[in-house]
């Protein structure tokens, strides 16, 4: 028996991948419906995730292991995605394993744990505790419950007498109707806020002490960014040539839409290490004057703010903190997962690595450069795995020894950000989890078996069909899926096609 924590993308692939290998899976959600953070509510609620109604998906359609309908826009806005989950909960069966309107209240290791690597886990719905008795646990609640605002990094504060939040509590643009907006952060609700929030605001400015990548969601001769970037060949020149070469090529690509050195976007650190912001506005919203981009906040007074590098005060009525989240599992001892500087110590960004049993495994905690659905589900099929016993990962030395390594790359390189801990090259790490469940695609064996499907496998998109290709979790539909990909993704597009002109 598992306990799946969360109903949301990550709980409901775990739910799935569960069935998939003769578990038996028991979704809890403290909620009345499926979605998590997709699942947009206008009010804000306690413990759960919180967006604005106009988010829209960073990756396109055909990043997901179950094909969406055709007629489904490449980037699909929060509530069609929702419709989509809907239709794969429906699809799967997954429904009457969900248990909604149920919190998780706490989850303990059994006085047995050492030989049962069993969990003591305690609900509550309508009042009422339960306790229950689980062989394994997966935590799919994801990373965006815990606001983090850190106003003591912010000299001043405590003085504005203008309004103040995190981005966590942005609905709708009216709050900023004729005022002076300052967006604090430049990740991807950063600047989607200060996009809205710039067609009704007097004026809109976002500071940033890193700058950031923004690419287009529309690359090459239109297609989707992800379909372009994330390819094995892609992949393949970026790790082969040298680091200098690598990067030039990244940068000159990110600076192919226009030079961010031009708009005061540059970052410090080179493209790899930094994940790209998706946004389709603000280069010409910068060029247009409706929004200014600044360094980091010096300091605060009561009714402006004082940039880095930059003398005088600007006035200022609101500011939004768009600061990211903390990492927080308050059904969890601490002792079971070490949360550090808003960095949870995993394997593999999975599995902690000092329990005696492999039967805790955190999912969702990740931040791929691609869409995280097809990675949180490759996560789920390996840890059902290896609740079985069919999957055994290495002495507790070996795992700790990897934890600790690349903890300090990940410090030399960025620092403590929590953000660029998380983050992972999206194809090496569907990879490896691919080898560890014998699902990874073999382009040489593909080529002397069938050459069409080799080339597309290696050309084409790194879409999650390429890994139900074989082994544990084969679907028949695969290679057809790959093989129309291109098509499903135009498909929405061509709703209207030209007449052909023709010679006389």
């Amino acid at each position: 028996r598992v306990a799946v924590v969360g109903a949301g993308i990550t709980g409901l692939t775990s739910t799935k991948c569960c069935l998939d290998e003769g578990l038996e899976p028991t979704c809890f959600e403290q909620s009345k419906d499926i979605g998590g953070l997709w699942r947009y509510t206008e009010h804000i609620e306690a413990s759960r995730p919180s967006l604005y109604p106009s988010v829209v998906s960073n990756t396109s359609k055909e990043m997901s292991a179950f094909p969406y309908p055709e007629d489904f826009p490449v980037f699909l806005p929060n509530a069609r995605l929702l419709e989509y989950l809907r239709r794969y909960t429906e699809h799967f069966g997954l429904q009457k394993h969900i248990k909604f309107g149920t919190t998780v209240v706490s989850i303990r290791k059994r006085p047995d744990f050492a030989t049962t690597g069993q969990w003591d886990v305690v609900t509550e719905a309508d009042g009422k505790q339960t306790s229950h008795i689980f062989d394994a646990v997966m935590v799919c609640t994801g990373n965006f419950h815990e606001p983090s605002l850190p106003l003591h990094a912010f000299p001043g504060i405590e003085k504005f007498q203008g309004q103040y939040f995190h981005s966590r509590q942005y609905k709708h643009a009216d709050v900023f109707q004729g005022k002076r907006v300052l967006v604090v952060g430049m990740g991807n609700s950063g600047v989607d806020i200060a996009v809205e929030a710039s067609r009704v605001a007097t004026k809109v400015t976002i500071c940033t002490r890193r700058g950031a990548w923004v690419i287009s969601r529309v690359f090459d001769h239109g297609y989707p960014w992800d379909m372009v970037f994330n390819t094995r060949l892609m992949n393949l020149i970026r790790n082969i040539l040298p680091g200098p070469l690598s990067r030039g090529l990244v940068n000159y690509r990110v600076n192919q839409w226009f030079k961010h050195e031009n708009y005061g976007l540059q970052p410090e650190k080179s493209p790899q290490m930094r994940e790209p912001v998706l946004n389709d506005d603000l280069p010409s919203y910068i060029l247009t004057g409706r929004i200014t981009i600044k360094p980091g906040v010096k300091e605060f007074k009561e009714n402006s703010v004082v940039f880095h590098n930059c003398p005088e005060e600007e006035p200022i009525d609101i500011v939004v903190f768009c600061t990211g989240y903390n990492v927080s599992f308050p059904f969890l001892e601490e002792t079971d997962v070490k949360v550090e500087n808003k960095h949870a110590s995993l394997y593999k960004y999975i599995f902690p690595t000092h329990l005696q049993r492999p039967t805790l495994a955190i999912l969702g905690l990740i931040k791929p450069l691609g869409a995280i659905m097809p990675v949180t589900e490759m996560q789920a099929r390996w840890v059902t795995r290896v609740f079985k016993g069919l999957c055994r990962l290495p002495p507790q030395s070996v795992m700790e020894k990897e934890v600790n390594e690349k903890k300090k790359n990940r410090v030399r390189w960025f620092g403590l950000s929590y953000d660029e801990v998380l983050k992972v090259d999206c194809l090496v790490y569907m990879d490896m989890l691919a080898s560890f469940i014998g699902a990874k695609p073999s382009v040489p064996g593909l080529l002397c078996t069938d050459p069409r499907l080799a080339l597309s496998v290696f050309f084409g998109p790194c879409s999650p069909y390429q890994y139900r290709l074989g082994g544990p979790g084969r679907w028949e539909g695969a290679r057809q899926a790959i093989l129309t990909q291109w098509d499903r993704t135009l498909k929405p597009t061509r709703t209207r096609v030209p007449a052909r002109s023709s010679s006389s």
